[in-house]
């Protein structure tokens, strides 16, 4: 399969652009996750954060933002000390933030899905 650009240079980077880059997506989990890792991303590559996926689906429970939105100075302080996890208290901050966010969002529209795919009425846009 020929790509796009040349930036997939580890299996990882193949994977997520064969099954998951430029996808329609409507699973709120799944948003959740992809949102939370551009928050985690500000100032870093991409590649770095498909590379550190697993600590970031141990840390976040799975990016469950039920659990998240319930976390507390305890769970701050059990992430910034997991090793190998990126260390900025500030963005662990914010997804614990936008998780009481997302639930807002899913209690006024039913899912952050049907949120999102309002603007477009429902269609793909390219």
């Amino acid at each position: 399969m020929g790509y796009c650009t040349d930036w997939c240079t580890t299996k990882a980077d193949e994977i997520y652009h064969n099954t998951e880059w430029g996808r329609p997506l409507h699973d709120d989990r799944k948003q959740f996750e992809f949102l939370m890792l551009e928050v985690m991303q500000c100032g870093l590559s991409w590649q770095l954060m498909l590379k550190k996926r697993a600590i970031f689906h141990q840390c976040f429970d799975n990016f469950n933002f039920n659990k998240i939105a319930r976390y507390t100075a305890t769970d701050i302080k059990r992430i910034l000390n997991t090793p190998e996890m990126i260390r900025s208290e500030r963005k662990i901050k914010a997804v614990i933030q936008n998780a009481r966010a997302f639930l807002r969002v899913r209690k006024e529209f039913g899912s952050f899905s049907t949120f999102l795919w309002n603007y477009t009425n429902g269609k793909t846009i390219f």
